[in-house]
């Protein structure tokens, strides 16, 4: 190995706790994808364009790439580090022998934003944050929050503002689009064309990007070989635990899934509520009235939603799935819990084990390949 590829290996993924002798050389490229002029010929501006990096093990051990959407607020530096500079995931799956690819999404980070075009933003302020994601042991209000052990710090200030690793964390937030209908119409189109440009591939999505997988997947069933679905947004149609009120007028997503039999509309989607929800600390779903609609270009693609024990999603993901498994979806749901894999909250990819969560998903893998 030359001397410019052992730097790179030493240089690319190793966190400031990580063991160097695990490393891998990788190889890294940086483009965009999707995008179109818009305006006057004169004063024409390119919208919707999507920055992609790609990291490449200089072996890859398995034959389908990963693509990584982060979600609200966030980039793909989610995916590159930890707050507390160890070892992030997409080092971890390229030593693992995956390529992957790390996109902004359009309007968001590297991603080019023109207020004109693309509408008002928004962000998180500090304090959501904390009683949101890192500092739920004591400031969560939802029945699990308070087995949230796994947020990097020490200390009395740990997930809080005044921990170094909190504030490196909120150093990384970023605006993001008020809507999520319009940030769902970007990425499909831009996923779509990144999809058309590297082929077939296995997507992860965290959060807000849930139903991105489910998009791509109905826009390009054939580049989508399986999803892996961090959280997703949910439940379906409406919100629960932290706020309350419709969303997700198409079951999983906020603009048009292809369903059969067809639904013109949104509102061509009945529902109906479960009288009693399936356990403690869950809560009852909303989901298609019989006899449902299935979503036939999600049929045949394996997903996994993944959950964490603490987290506000794991008062409802179940709806998530049952959802997916009424319209016809291979579905596996992953409570990490239930692997032993304790104490995790949603930013999970950041957390002290975040590594026990790649293993666990590198199996899942595993098990669906043909």
């Amino acid at each position: 190995m030359g001397s410019r590829a052992c730097a790179l290996a030493v240089l690319l993924g190793a966190g400031l706790g990580g063991a160097r002798s695990e490393e891998v050389a990788t190889t890294r490229s940086v483009f965009f994808v999707g995008g179109h002029y818009v305006g006057a010929q004169d004063a024409q501006v390119m919208d919707g364009a999507m920055y992609v990096e790609r990291i490449a093990p200089a072996r890859p051990t398995h034959p389908l790439p990963l693509v990584f959407f982060h979600g609200a607020g966030q980039t793909a530096t989610n995916w590159l580090t930890t707050p507390d500079g160890r070892r992030g995931w997409a080092d971890e799956f390229a030593r693992l022998g995956y390529v992957v690819y790390l996109v902004d999404q359009p309007a968001r980070g590297r991603s080019a934003y023109h207020p004109g075009l693309d509408g008002p933003l928004r962000a998180f302020t500090a304090p959501a944050l904390e009683s949101t994601f890192t500092a739920t042991e004591s400031l969560g209000t939802w029945p699990r929050a308070k087995a949230h052990t796994q947020w990097p710090g020490t200390g009395e200030r740990r997930g809080r503002r005044g921990d170094p690793v909190f504030d490196a964390f909120y150093a990384s937030q970023v605006e993001y689009l008020a809507s999520n209908a319009d940030t769902q119409r970007l990425v499909q189109a831009a996923g779509a064309a990144l999809l058309d440009r590297i082929g077939p591939a296995i997507l992860v999505t965290h959060s807000q990007a849930g139903p991105f997988g489910w998009l791509l997947a109905d826009a390009r069933p054939a580049l989508v070989r399986a999803i892996v679905a961090l959280e997703p947004s949910g439940p379906p149609f409406e919100e629960a635990i932290r706020s309350t009120g419709p969303a997700r007028a198409w079951g999983l997503a906020d603009i048009p899934l292809t369903y059969d039999p067809p639904a013109a509309q949104a509102a061509d989607l009945r529902t109906a509520r479960e009288e009693r929800a399936e356990g403690p600390d869950l809560v009852p779903c909303r989901l298609q009235a019989a006899p449902a609609r299935r979503l036939p270009r999600l049929a045949g693609i394996p997903v996994a939603v993944v959950t964490s024990e603490s987290s506000y999603h794991a008062g409802y993901d179940h709806c998530t799935v049952a959802y997916l498994k009424q319209a016809g979806v291979d579905v596996t749901f992953k409570r990490l819990e239930d692997e032993g894999i304790r104490g995790n909250g949603h930013m999970m990819m950041m957390e002290l084990n975040n590594l026990d969560i790649t293993r666990s998903i590198d199996r899942w893998l595993g098990s669906i390949a043909p």
